[in-house]
C-alpha cells in the first residue's frame, strides 16, 4: 500500500465505506476491514485517529426541540471543557487559596511572575512529551538534551565572540540531532522507546559533562538577545511566557488541525490500524523525537539566558519526570491515542504553583520530589480505574 499521511482524512478508517455497493463497475481494491476492526485492541474505531479533549454531546436544537435553557448550556459548557481539565482547575484553585492564606506574598504580581517563569522550562517539555505520548512512545532523556543544548549554546556563544544567534542555531542543531537520534535507535534499532532514551538520559548527560568538563561554561548575562530572553516582557508578559505561549498554540494546532496531527493520535491508539491505514510509522516516531529535540533545546537556551551560564546538569536535572508527570495528569494515556495540550499545560501550572507553595513556606525541597512521584503514581492509578483493568494477580 502506498504510504501518504498527509492525504490520509482519517487513517484510523482505512477500509471502505460500508454502504458502498459491490458492483462489477467498483475498481478492486484491497480489503482493509481488518484495519478498521483492529482499533479496538486498544481504541475503538474512529476514536484512535480523533484528537482528544473533544465533546461529543450533540446539540439540543439539531432535533427541533427547544432550545437549551442555561442548565444545559452550562452542562455543553462544562462537557467541553472535561472533567480531567476541571478536576485541575478544581486542585490549581486550591492549591493557590491555601498557600495565598497562609502567606499573602503568595498571591502577589511578583510571585505569580517567578511561577511563570519557573513553569516556562519544564512547561516547553511537557508539551513535546504530550506529543510524543500521544504518539504512543516515551522520552526520558529530554532533561539531558537540555543540558546539552544549554552547554553547546553558551561555549558557542563564546568561542564566536558572543554571537546569540550562532549559539542559539548551534543549540537547536544538537538538539535535532540528539532527537533523531532517539529515534532512529528506536525504530531500525527496534528498542523499546523506554529503554532507548533511558540509555541516552545517561548519553547525553554524559556528553553535556565532557564538553564543559563538569563545570558551568560561558557567560551570557551581557548580551542583548540573552538577557531579552531572561528578563524581556512584552506588552507586560515576560518573554519566557510568550515563547511558551507560542510552542503551546503551535503543538495545539499541529495536533488538532493537521492531518499529521491525526495520524499521530492514530499511531498512538493502534499502530496496526495506522499501518494498513498507509501510515509510514518509522517516519512519524523519527520526526516526533525530532521534535522533541528542537523544543529541548529550546528550554536549554532558555536555561542558559536565565542563569547566565550553560549548565550540563544544574537546572536540567529530574525535568523529565515532571513532564512525564505534568502529561499523566493533564490527562494523557500513557499507552498512547489520548491526551492534549490544554490539560498538560494545567498540569504544569499546578505543579509550578505547588513547587513555589512548599519553597515559600519553607518546607524542604526534597519533599517537592515526593509529591511529583506521589502524583505520577496517583494519575496513573486513575487511568488504570477508568479503562476498567483488573488488579495484576487479582481475580476480575
Amino acid at each position: 500500500m502506498n504510504a501518504n499521511p498527509a492525504n490520509m482524512a482519517n487513517p484510523a478508517n482505512p477500509a471502505n465505506p460500508p454502504d458502498t455497493p459491490d458492483t462489477a463497475d467498483t475498481p478492486n481494491t484491497p480489503n482493509t476491514a481488518t484495519a478498521g476492526e483492529g482499533v479496538s485492541g486498544r481504541t475503538a474505531g474512529a476514536t484512535a485517529a480523533e484528537p482528544s479533549g473533544t465533546s461529543g454531546t450533540p446539540a439540543a436544537t439539531d432535533r427541533g426541540g427547544p432550545a437549551a435553557g442555561p442548565g444545559q448550556r452550562l452542562g455543553s459548557l462544562l462537557g467541553s471543557v472535561g472533567g480531567q481539565n476541571l478536576s485541575l482547575i478544581g486542585a490549581l484553585v486550591l492549591v493557590l487559596a491555601l498557600f495565598g492564606w497562609l502567606n499573602p506574598a503568595y498571591l502577589t504580581w511578583a510571585n505569580i511572575k517567578v511561577i511563570g517563569d519557573a513553569v516556562t522550562i519544564s512547561g516547553l517539555l511537557a508539551l513535546v512529551q504530550t506529543v510524543v505520548i500521544i504518539c504512543g512512545a516515551l522520552d526520558i532523556s529530554v532533561g539531558s538534551q537540555v543540558g546539552v543544548a544549554s552547554v553547546v549554546s553558551a561555549m558557542v556563544f563564546t568561542s564566536t565572540g558572543g554571537n546569540a544567534l550562532f549559539g542559539i542555531a548551534a543549540a537547536l542543531a544538537a538538539g535535532l540531532l540528539a532527537g533523531l537520534l532517539n529515534g532512529a535507535v528506536i525504530v531500525f534499532g527496534r528498542v523499546n522507546p523506554v529503554i532507548a532514551t533511558l540509555a541516552t538520559l545517561a548519553a547525553y548527560k554524559g556528553i553535556a559533562q565532557l564538553l564543559s568538563k563538569g563545570a558551568a561554561q560561558g557567560y551570557v548575562s551581557n548580551d542583548d538577545v540573552f538577557v531579552f530572553l531572561a528578563n524581556g516582557a512584552i506588552a507586560g508578559i515576560p518573554v519566557l511566557l510568550w515563547v511558551l505561549a507560542v510552542v503551546t498554540l503551535a503543538i495545539h494546532l499541529l495536533l488538532k488541525s493537521t492531518d499529521i496531527g491525526r495520524n499521530i493520535y492514530a499511531i498512538g491508539g493502534n499502530d496496526t490500524a495506522a499501518r494498513l491505514a498507509g501510515i509510514d510509522i518509522n517516519k512519524y516516531l523519527i520526526a516526533v523525537y525530532g521534535l522533541a529535540g528542537v523544543v529541548a533545546a529550546v528550554a536549554g537556551v532558555l536555561l542558559t539566558a536565565r542563569t547566565g551560564f550553560g549548565h550540563p546538569v544544574s537546572g536540567s536535572e529530574g525535568l523529565e519526570l515532571k513532564a512525564i508527570t505534568a502529561a499523566a495528569l493533564g490527562g494523557c494515556l500513557l499507552a498512547g491515542g489520548k491526551g492534549g495540550v490544554g490539560g498538560t499545560l494545567l498540569a504544569i501550572t499546578l505543579l509550578g504553583a505547588l513547587d513555589n507553595g512548599l519553597t515559600v513556606q519553607g518546607v524542604n525541597p526534597f519533599w517537592q520530589n515526593v509529591a511529583q512521584g506521589a502524583l505520577l503514581v496517583v494519575a496513573v492509578v486513575i487511568q488504570k480505574r477508568r479503562a476498567g483493568e483488573r488488579a495484576v494477580g487479582l481475580p476480575t
